[in-house]
């Protein structure tokens, strides 16, 4: 019983599982649902473990039952009866109760067999495809479960639901905000007991004044503080003019969190040679050679860019695009010295992996692990940070 509804939610990417199924299955079999909005609900809560999967989920729904909203066979004269409500009317309890035993595949059977009967409009009725009555069929009445064809949802049922898809912004593999960046940088902390001791230890306090004979000896000990140090390196121009807002909001969050001991950061164009830049207008140069040589190897070394540029930028020296800067040293000899010189190192692209096949993002993903800058990226690229080396 809707096994193609399991397969539709896994081809979406919705992590369904067996044992769920069987316990939607288990509600299906005791008459724990009556309606489709009662399945759309249900089916949700048990099947789907995080709101990052709710968007998934409503395509998955709206595909498997594509034809709810109204099939694509309705002629033209259907609708053309179903414009302009007249009149409404509600259901009586008796009524409602009635309708709540029909259940699904003999909805899709009654709608199919009212497109191929029926000849005139209806308004206010209860059986054929109209207008303001109680009919499973049509728009602009009331169904606890039945078929809107045409007209605006009055009590969004569940296929409408789905098709508004309400929860895009709960998607882990769309672009993030200022919140979800900073939650998923919490993951780099490393909590360790440094300086005084100015934290009361609790339970070594019990215990010395246990042995005290109940007089209060206090115990202390150091405070854990995170030791996390951050280097923050960006492309900033030209081809990643489009992904600006949110590179700005990457930065914002990194600059803003309490959660790293050290955070510094700098800009470069396309790749780095032997300047970084301390604004975003690439003034103030720093030598990268100085940063390697002054800079301890255990900071995490997050770089932003698309990855994209000319292979003479990244393998010549005086590749450099600017035409009034000049490198002594290719562009693709200083990232190796980057990713050789600190511990742990990543790179985040802002455009979408399939387009990371150019030469010069291949031969960049051989140097960085790349990650896509999603929330589900920067959950793997703070995973990959962490992981000793």
């Amino acid at each position: 019983m809707l096994t193609d509804f399991f397969y539709t939610l896994k081809n979406r990417k919705v992590p369904v599982s067996i044992t769920e199924w069987m316990t939607l299955m288990e509600a299906l079999s005791k008459g724990y649902i009556s309606s489709l909005d009662e399945f759309y609900y249900l089916a949700r809560a048990i099947l789907v473990k995080s709101e990052n999967h709710y968007d998934q989920y409503d395509v998955a729904f709206q595909e498997y039952f594509k034809g709810i909203e109204g099939p694509a066979e309705i002629n033209q004269q259907i609708l053309d009866w179903l414009k302009d409500p007249a009149i409404r009317k509600t259901l009586t309890e008796e009524e409602r109760a009635l309708f709540k035993s029909m259940d699904f595949d003999k909805l899709i059977e009654e709608f199919e067999k009212r497109l191929k009967e029926q000849t005139e409009q209806h308004d206010g009725g209860g059986n054929w495809i109209g207008r303001g009555g109680t009919s499973p069929f049509g728009h602009s009445g009331y169904h606890p479960g039945g078929i809107r064809v045409g007209g605006e949802s009055g009590h969004g049922h569940a296929a409408k639901i789905a098709a508004e898809r309400r929860f895009q912004n709960y998607r882990s593999d769309l672009t993030l905000d200022i919140r979800q960046i900073k939650m998923a940088l919490r993951r780099l902390r490393q909590l360790s007991r440094t300086g005084y001791e100015d934290e009361l230890d609790l339970d070594e306090t019990i215990d010395a004044t246990c042995k005290n004979a109940g007089e209060l000896e206090f115990i202390w000990m150091r405070s854990r503080k995170n030791v996390v140090k951050m280097l923050l390196l960006m492309d900033v121009g030209g081809s990643m003019d489009p992904f600006a807002l949110l590179c700005s909001q990457l930065f914002s969050a990194a600059h803003s969190s309490s959660h790293f001991k050290d955070f510094k950061f700098y800009y470069f164009h396309n790749c780095i040679y032997d300047n970084l830049y301390q604004d975003i207008e690439r003034r103030g140069a720093v030598s990268t050679d100085h940063l390697l040589r002054t800079m301890e190897p255990d900071y995490k070394v997050v770089l932003v860019g698309d990855a994209s540029m000319a292979p003479s930028e990244l393998i010549q020296r005086d590749g450099i695009i600017n035409y009034y800067e000049h490198n002594e040293t290719a562009g693709i000899v200083w990232l190796k010295r980057i990713a050789d010189h600190f511990r742990h190192s990543v790179w985040l692209n802002p455009d979408n992996s399939n387009y990371w096949d150019s030469m010069s993002a291949n031969m960049i993903k051989k140097i960085f692990p790349m990650f896509e800058l999603t929330l589900d990226g920067l959950g793997e690229a703070m995973k990959k940070l962490t992981v000793n080396k």
